[in-house]
């Protein structure tokens, strides 16, 4: 079996997640975050269509991360998105993140925008 070393170039890989966090690049975000070639930070949500806004012209997909189960993003939302270019596929967070790292490790123009999978207070 041949092993190769994935090159992630400057951008950072999702290393993980859990209840209400995500690790990224090794340092852990307690909220929802966007990922891209230009780093890593928090998202807003859904009402927070100006910061993935930011990416138009930077990426040919941005993959929305819907959490635990693969819901339908708000219409307005992708309306918003998609008229300013974006591309936008959504699917749950576990799919988004690992979709991510194989397209960025391929170096492709991608981001991602990931809704934690729970709320760390309503976990038994």
């Amino acid at each position: 079996m041949r092993l190769n070393e994935i090159n992630y170039t400057d951008a950072l890989p999702i290393d993980g997640y859990g209840p209400g966090f995500f690790r990224v690049g090794g340092q852990v975000y307690n909220s929802a975050v966007l990922c891209s070639g230009a780093g890593v930070s928090e998202w807003g949500g859904y009402s927070d269509t100006e910061t993935l806004l930011t990416l138009t012209g930077q990426v040919d997909v941005l993959f929305i991360g819907t959490g635990k189960d693969t819901l339908h993003i708000p219409a307005d939302f992708r309306t918003t998105l998609e008229t300013a270019g974006l591309g936008v596929e959504a699917m749950n967070s576990p799919s988004a993140a690992r979709t991510y790292n194989v397209l960025l490790s391929e170096g492709r123009r991608i981001a991602v925008a990931l809704l934690p999978v729970s709320d760390p207070i309503t976990e038994a």
